[in-house]
């Protein structure tokens, strides 16, 4: 498959079918090593063995609102009349046994005592004295919560290479777990190149471009829970490129580049992996994204290498790049973009060819329905379009011209709090 100059075909390799490679060939890695920490510094994590109740929660059965807890376990009627014996707070329980006529004054989440089977609302008890009676009609619900509602010692809280949400955590803690082991997240190394590039800030020569790859990738990455541990910018040199290629495989365990694998005179990145290592594939049937490759520095050390443009290079990032480092973290659901059918809010001009991955947002239309709205240009190397989009339209290779109206399938961006 390597060494191919047009591994396949002259449109490239699909999106589902290059992602699907991908992530074999990530799977068939060695497992992360794991850590164990603070339930604190786990968010965005992904537990690295199952996690079991050591008991039950809450344990003991408690009362789900302020009331009145009954020495009985059926249903009272109006009229009914019961004698109070005392009071179970949180913290504070009633330590007696509760008799048929009795009751006690209960707390929202206090312990319900030995006998007690029904707790009333507050608001429905006419209380005289030391003496308490229904005074309009009850309803079949007992409110009480069980022992075990939460879970049962024992039961798996979580299995090993899901992703920590808030919520997760939450509920560790609330079952009595201090600390989990999480699976160790993979270093990524980061080479910028182009010839073309500057610093930002810095004065642009003639036919320069500020460079913004590294900012635009680590700012992404970081929002999906990775971060660049080294990152080099180099000029397109072969000797340069290829010892801060060697030196990144080195330090991290996988390595990304952005620009140098198309087929251009100065497109370097290619050749010198494939010297190093292997390209897999090195093209794409898609838009914006054509240029991309995959393969392996030396035998260890994934390689992908991303479009030059920023706008190129954030899509495939989403669609290829994230999807392997889940799986190299050990994640065994897979996180992706969740996807609606959306009507487009306004005409989009196109020609028939690729498929396309356009940036819109997000609309409500007067009957409820989601709308799409393109905004301005759709070049790969407009950084403006990726601003505020809320959606990847999925536009067919097939596709022409687009009304107002037409019915597509988009990926939503905005990731979920819990």
């Amino acid at each position: 498959m390597s060494g191919r100059a047009e591994p396949y075909g002259p449109e490239g390799l699909p999106v589902a079918e290059a992602r699907a490679q991908v992530l074999e060939a990530m799977g068939q890695r060695p497992g992360p090593a794991g850590e164990t920490l603070p339930l604190n510094r786990c968010l965005g994590r992904v537990c690295q063995r199952p996690v079991q109740a050591v008991a039950a929660v809450p344990g003991f059965r408690a009362s789900i609102m302020d009331g009145y807890a009954l020495g009985q376990a059926h249903q009272p009627t109006i009229g009914d009349r019961w004698t109070l014996c005392g009071r179970s707070a949180p913290g504070a329980p009633f330590d007696a046994t509760l008799k048929p006529g009795e009751a006690i004054r209960i707390l929202t989440g206090a312990p319900l005592p030995e006998g007690a089977g029904w707790v009333l609302p507050q608001e429905l008890i006419q209380r005289q004295g030391d003496s308490i009676s229904l005074d309009r009609e009850a309803s079949a619900s007992p409110w009480i919560r069980p022992a075990d509602e939460e879970c049962r010692a024992g039961d798996v809280l979580l299995e090993a290479g899901t992703r920590l949400s808030a919520a997760m955590l939450g509920r560790l803690a609330g079952c009595g777990v201090p600390s989990i082991s999480v699976t160790v997240q993979p270093r990524i190394g980061l080479l910028i190149s182009g010839d073309e590039l500057v610093a930002s800030g810095d004065e642009r020569p003639p036919g320069a471009i500020w460079e913004s790859n590294s900012t635009l990738l680590s700012a992404l990455l970081e929002q999906l829970g990775y971060r660049i541990h080294h990152q080099r910018i180099e000029c397109d040199q072969p000797e340069a490129l290829r010892s801060a290629l060697q030196d990144l495989a080195s330090r991290c365990d996988v390595v990304v580049t952005t620009g140098g694998v198309s087929a251009g005179d100065s497109d370097w990145i290619r050749p010198l992996v494939q010297e190093l290592g292997e390209v897999n594939f090195w093209k794409l049937f898609l838009k914006p994204g054509r240029p991309f490759a995959f393969g392996w520095i030396g035998p260890q050390v994934p390689f992908f290498g991303l479009p030059g443009n920023p706008v190129a290079a954030a899509v495939t990032t989403l669609q290829l790049l994230w999807p392997a480092l889940q799986r190299l973290e050990g994640q065994q659901q897979l996180e992706t973009p969740p996807r609606l059918k959306v009507e487009l809010a306004t005409g989009y001009r196109r020609r028939a060819g690729r498929p396309e991955l356009a940036r819109a947002r997000l609309e409500i239309g007067e009957h409820g329905q989601p709308r799409a709205r393109i905004d301005g240009s759709q070049a790969s190397s407009r950084i403006g379009s990726l601003q505020g989009a809320d959606l990847l339209l999925e536009i067919p290779a097939d596709a022409g011209p687009l009304d107002a109206g037409t019915e597509l399938w988009a990926q939503l961006l905005r990731r979920p709090v819990l």
